[in-house]
């Protein structure tokens, strides 16, 4: 792939990265920031190896994806103090922001696989197949992930 097409395609796929590492972050902007930056860094540096066997918005929320778990798995704990009202992404007002802070917390509840899952497969968009690849776990291991965050999510939300 040619660098500019890259740069090009990067930044239509910015805003919706960042999202999905912030929620992952417990509303950390600056850690996300941190973890994006870092991913498309990673991503830069390796172009040459994109093989397109997948799209470039599933290989860089990989890149994202594994960026997040090594901070995770390395000890490093995410700030609370930098932290949205209940992680909510940038783009909601301010009343968006208290209409859905207790489903925001619920996600944050989850945990670390549950949560990245779900936030692919309903915030994203992704399909089971790009969440396997973005995650580099089996499709029926996404699916048993997704039931159990629905599950867990409709039991702290309240609802039957």
């Amino acid at each position: 792939m040619d660098r500019n097409l890259f740069i090009g395609e990067i930044s239509h796929l910015q805003e919706s990265l960042r999202r999905f590492l912030l929620v992952l972050c417990h509303g950390d902007r600056f850690t996300a920031d941190d973890i994006a930056q870092d991913a498309c860094l990673k991503a830069w540096i390796s172009i040459d190896r994109f093989r397109g066997e997948s799209s470039l918005s599933t290989w860089l929320f990989r890149i994202a994806y594994r960026c997040w778990c090594d901070r995770k798995y390395s000890g490093a704990e995410f700030s609370t103090e930098n932290s949205e009202a209940a992680s909510v992404p940038d783009s909601a007002s301010a009343d968006d922001k208290f209409r859905h802070q207790e489903l925001y917390r619920a996600i944050g509840d989850l945990s670390p696989n549950e949560r990245a899952s779900v936030l692919l497969f309903y915030m994203e968009d992704r399909s089971i197949k790009e969440i396997s690849a973005i995650m580099d776990i089996p499709e029926g291991t996404v699916k048993s992930l997704l039931y159990r965050g629905r599950v867990k999510l409709k039991m702290k939300l309240g609802k039957e």
